[in-house]
């Protein structure tokens, strides 16, 4: 079914109006969005993306709207990935909370461009030279070896924030090491220079080119409309500024999410080179000859993602080893909290963060030996810290009955 050129017309408007909206009236405003803004604006663009699989069912028919659903739910669960690499990078560059809204949205529009360019420019290559699905599957496959390598090796991850780009950046431009705002540039004794704050964009631009080699291949996996591609991309970007927010304190709950993303992408790559076979034109394969073999309908793809995904959940959330991660870090999390709250905060706020950091506190001797050792850097550091705030708290609670008493 051929696209309208006036249904892209009204995508593409309905796209950058979103966009323009996010940032006139979120994002040029500095402030750190509350758990209950991020949740409803989370819930909104995610219902905008459900809505729009509804359209295109009316407009281009059942067929057009699995394969839409299902490459939204993939590029959604690689954004959610992405996320990962944004905490890092977030954290590398010390970026205050209430600025992180407007570099999440710069990279949300650098994300886009660079897919768009790169769904374009696949779209048409693989019109011309449809071997190209072999070269997608086995690119497919190798990440998701890559995946579950880094797991089994226990390999940290490339630290986004130090890549070749910003280690150059950092050594011959001239760099201040205190933020100005949300500035790019700054003055500094009469000398203009750049703030940590354009390095953080380069090294969120350069990550989200790098995120877009992997992706494209995935939903080219599961269509090659390159009007569903480009609206499944596009809609699983709109909301991830809040759903960065929202999530925060829950990433580092997934600990199955690479094996999950792992199996998913490993899925589509054989299932490109099945279609690779099915439609093979290589003189040194059958003598090119397309080859009878069984292809994989979008119906059974979306229901293996969507299953994969809910199991990867699960799994993460309620094993034994998610169960410590949880107590573990939600220990560490609340205690530090604690300790940040200060004297001036409203005692709602302060009690809130004592009783969550008492309730982890209680149960960390529960937690297995292997998994402390496995999941706590430093056993000194981290049991200092949470004296400290026990401390602390024993401190403010003397102080109080102190104070009741005179």
């Amino acid at each position: 079914m051929e696209i309208s050129g006036l249904q892209w017309g009204i995508t593409i408007a309905v796209i950058l109006g979103l966009l323009a909206y996010d940032f006139i009236f979120h994002a040029r405003k500095p402030h750190e969005p509350t758990i209950k803004e991020a949740a409803l604006w989370t819930s909104l663009y995610v219902s905008l993306a459900l809505l729009f699989g509804l359209i295109v069912l009316i407009w281009d028919g059942p067929g057009f709207a699995a394969e839409y659903y299902a490459g939204f739910i993939t590029e959604q669960a690689l954004s959610v990935d992405n996320l990962f690499v944004f905490l890092i990078i977030m954290a590398s560059f010390k970026v205050p909370r209430a600025d992180q809204q407007k570099v999440l949205l710069f990279g949300i529009v650098v994300a886009l461009i660079a897919r768009t360019l790169f769904i374009f420019v696949g779209a048409a290559a693989i019109n011309r030279w449809s071997a190209l699905f072999y070269v997608f599957g086995i690119f497919l496959i190798y990440t998701a070896g890559n995946l579950v390598k880094g797991e089994v090796t226990d390999v940290d991850e490339e630290d986004g924030a130090n890549n070749v780009m910003v280690r150059l950046a950092k050594r011959f431009l001239k760099t201040t090491d205190e933020y100005d705002g949300d500035k790019l540039f700054t003055e500094v004794d009469g000398k203009r220079m750049m703030t940590p704050m354009l390095l953080v964009m380069v090294a969120i631009g350069l990550t989200d080119i790098m995120f877009a080699l992997d992706s494209i291949p995935a939903i080219f996996g599961l269509t090659q409309e390159t009007y569903i591609v480009f609206t499944a991309t596009a809609f699983s970007l709109m909301g991830l500024r809040q759903l960065y927010f929202l999530i925060d304190g829950l990433l580092d709950r997934l600990i199955y999410l690479s094996w999950g993303l792992a199996l998913i992408l490993g899925f589509i790559g054989v299932k490109l080179i099945l279609h690779a076979l099915h439609e093979n034109t290589l003189s040194f394969i059958n003598g090119g000859e397309p080859v009878h073999v069984v292809e994989v309908s979008t119906g059974f793809s979306l229901a293996v993602i969507i299953g994969v995904l809910v199991l990867t959940v699960l799994a993460s959330l309620y094993s034994p080893k998610g169960r410590a991660v949880r107590i573990i870090n939600g220990a560490q999390l609340w205690a530090e909290r604690y300790l940040d709250t200060p004297e001036s905060a409203p005692v709602e706020e302060r009690t809130k963060a004592a009783r969550k950091m008492n309730k982890y506190r209680a149960q960390l001797p529960n937690v297995k030996e292997k998994y402390r050792d496995e999941l706590i850097e430093s056993e000194t550091r981290y049991h200092d810290l949470l004296e400290r705030a026990h401390g602390l708290r024993e401190q403010r609670i003397a102080d109080a009955k102190g104070r009741a008493r005179n």
